[in-house]
């Protein structure tokens, strides 16, 4: 996608310094700032401190991170301790740990002169395939904005809702829940995005600052008022992204996508997951008793960040001084809830029978990947 005109990705390799450039998202959407990371330990603070974030981006980072390690010392070793130091920065989103797993099964094969070039055109490879997953993604789910947009009188938008930041800056490019918006804008189709703030870090921001760039209309509202807006009729569609799906179809996302998805089904809103098959954790099944849930920083809550009446950024302290606060960073929404899974392969109901029939090859009958 662009800023100001110009064409990027949200991670990239820099041939002439030898490492790998990111968008340091933590300024978004008040600067735009890229980071060159140098070290592994730069790498996991890249993913701890969200310098980068979104389920694909984090497993494309830390990629390029096996491939630093390689680099340094291709032995097991040195491969396993990189494997362990990247796995412990976020416990959520399993596309982490799947590229890790992939990197390190794939280097382990070879001999330790052969790791290092094979370690980067992996990293490569990955980042290539996650841009290619997103753009699939976004033209099954352009077909159901279709759909609505057909049953509408000629003109009038189709009103998405979306909760979170699911877009390129998410994932390498496109991204998964603003990938069919962007096929259904390029296409001609009017579309109207309700973009949630998304407490506490406001990430619907980052999906504003997406929406505005494309010249996508959208309109940026509390995370309260989805459902007003749903009993108003004024939401065709509820579109949000995925940090790890289990085979049952249960979904695992930022923070109050629990309470959209119910506010939508008790409003007949359909309610869609767009998801990247990576994202899909074959071994768990019960989302609520097995997936492990992120307790991020109590100042994420207590502190807001935004640009400062005389210039610059700064954070404000919102909460009394002293108060106890909790910062879950995700929940589950059952699979009941969901109307459909948009994947690169199509869209199936969310259970394990209909993501079976989509992945046959990554399916089996024991759950496990």
């Amino acid at each position: 996608m662009k800023v100001d005109g110009t064409p990027y990705r949200s991670l990239w390799w820099d041939k002439t310094q030898g490492a790998l450039q990111i968008i340091d998202q933590r300024w978004l959407p008040h600067d735009f700032r890229i980071q060159q990371l140098d070290t592994l330990a730069e790498y996991c603070e890249a993913i701890t401190g969200m310098h980068v974030r979104g389920a694909p981006l984090i497993g494309a980072t830390a990629a390029y991170g096996m491939a630093l390690a390689a680099r340094l010392d291709p032995s097991d070793t040195a491969l396993d301790q990189a494997w362990e130091r990247l796995h412990a920065t976020r416990p959520t989103a399993i596309n982490l740990r799947w590229a890790l797993d992939r990197c390190r099964a794939a280097l382990l094969a070879l001999p330790e002169a052969a790791r290092a070039d094979a370690a980067l055109q992996l990293a490569h490879d990955i980042a290539d395939e996650d841009v290619e997953i997103n753009r699939s993604i976004g033209l099954h789910g352009f077909e159901i904005i279709k759909e609505i947009a057909s049953r509408k009188p000629a003109g009038e938008p189709v009103r998405l809702l979306t909760h979170c930041n699911a877009g390129w800056i998410a994932t390498v490019d496109w991204g998964t829940a603003t990938s069919p918006m962007y096929h259904a804008h390029d296409a001609g189709i009017p579309i109207h995005v309700w973009v949630d703030e998304t407490r506490p870090r406001n990430q619907g921001a980052l999906t504003a600052w997406e929406l505005g760039s494309h010249g996508i209309p959208h309109s940026y509202i509390t995370d309260n008022a989805g459902g007003h807006l749903m009993q108003h009729g004024e939401v065709d569609m509820v579109i949000v992204g995925t940090d790890r799906t289990t085979r049952s179809g249960d979904v695992c996302n930022k923070i109050g996508t629990y309470l959209k998805a119910l506010a939508a089904k008790d409003n007949g809103v359909p309610f869609y997951v767009a998801l990247p098959s990576p994202t899909i954790d074959w071994t768990v099944s019960d989302g609520v008793a097995e997936i492990p849930i992120e307790e991020r920083a109590v100042q994420e809550v207590s502190h807001v960040q935004g640009t400062l009446p005389e210039g610059g950024i700064g954070t404000v302290q919102v909460t009394p001084k002293g108060c106890p606060v909790g910062n879950p960073a995700f929940d589950v929404t059952p699979s009941r809830l969901v109307t459909g899974l948009i994947t690169e392969r199509g869209v199936c109901e969310a259970s394990e029978a209909g993501l079976a029939a989509l992945f046959p090859d990554l399916a089996s009958p024991t759950g496990a990947a």
